[in-house]
């Protein structure tokens, strides 16, 4: 199949579920279970996800050769939607040395002693590189918004805190994009949609199956008493930074084959929107060339 009706057939699969305007979204729009109309079995699945990590390799190699763009893949989802399965698949066939991921645990007490974007600026990717936030500073409006008594720890001065914090923080976040972007950093957000009812039968799975108990956590089911909470809080952060620059993927986490080939299918879509090319040589650079290649055929 040629290239442009592969970029075109991937195209029609991503844009769907790619946000760049916030106004009027919502997430009841979109299903945790959609497929596109597509029915695949495992194994139709796994070529065609496998395609897209060897075309990924490909335009890796020649954003590293170019060293112009850097790429920051932000992961975000309510727990067991996948974020972790679709890294580890999505990313297999990246070069571990143009890769970086970064998961944002508890602040420690020197990243409370700054501001609330601090610890995240400090891992973003380097040019040629690619950088994944497994969860991110979005976590500073969403999980701090649905539990406030984190805030408190985060000591801004209390003047500071006041009703319109978190549509400040917000716009705050879609500036720093807009100014990443404008550095040469491209941002993708994806949004992994897992329904209630899926997210509840992987919670189980853990429990049933002992090579899975270690993901289980008791504080994963304290949080689903917050789902409404975290939905709005989602919401809110996706209309308030969808941006052309950097948008949002809200996508079905409910079959998960569907799910990493989408993101794989939303940063080749993106990537190849960047127009990547390796560095052309001038004439100064083929003469040494050829002067390393005489040199060489006479070595014995």
């Amino acid at each position: 199949m040629p290239r442009k009706e592969i970029l075109d057939r991937i195209q029609k699969y991503v844009h769907p579920f790619r946000i760049t305007k916030g106004k009027g979204f919502r997430l009841k729009d979109f299903d945790p279970g959609d497929t596109c109309g597509l029915k695949l079995d495992k194994g139709d699945a796994a070529d065609l996800l496998q395609r897209g990590i060897a075309w990924l390799a490909e335009e890796q190699n020649i954003l590293y050769a170019q060293d112009r763009w850097s790429l920051l893949l932000v992961f975000q989802a309510m727990d067991a939607a996948g974020k972790d399965s679709t890294i580890k698949h999505v990313m297999s066939g990246i070069n571990p040395q143009g890769c970086q991921v970064s998961s944002f645990k508890q602040p420690s007490s020197e990243e409370l002693d700054h501001d609330f974007m601090w610890r995240y600026v400090r891992h973003l990717p380097e040019r040629g590189r690619i950088g994944i936030f497994n969860r991110s500073y979005y976590e500073e409006v969403l999980v701090v918004r649905v539990h406030p008594e984190i805030l408190k720890a985060q000591k801004i001065p209390p003047h500071l805190v006041g009703k319109k914090i978190w549509d400040e923080r917000l716009a705050d976040i879609a500036r720093f994009e807009d100014y990443a972007t404008r550095q040469g950093t491209k941002i993708l957000k994806f949004f992994l949609h897992v329904s209630r009812k899926e997210q509840k039968k992987r919670f189980l799975e853990r429990l049933d199956e002992p090579e899975k108990n270690w993901k289980f956590s008791a504080s994963d089911v304290k949080e689903r008493e917050c789902w409404s909470d975290y939905m709005h809080a989602f919401e809110e952060a996706i209309r308030a930074t969808a941006s052309n620059h950097a948008p949002w993927f809200v996508v079905p986490a409910d079959n998960k084959w569907f799910t990493r080939l989408l993101v794989a299918a939303a940063i080749v879509d993106a990537v190849e929107d960047l127009g990547l090319a390796y560095p052309k040589v001038d004439a100064a650079k083929r003469k040494e060339l050829a002067g390393v290649r005489a040199a060489l055929s006479r070595a014995r």
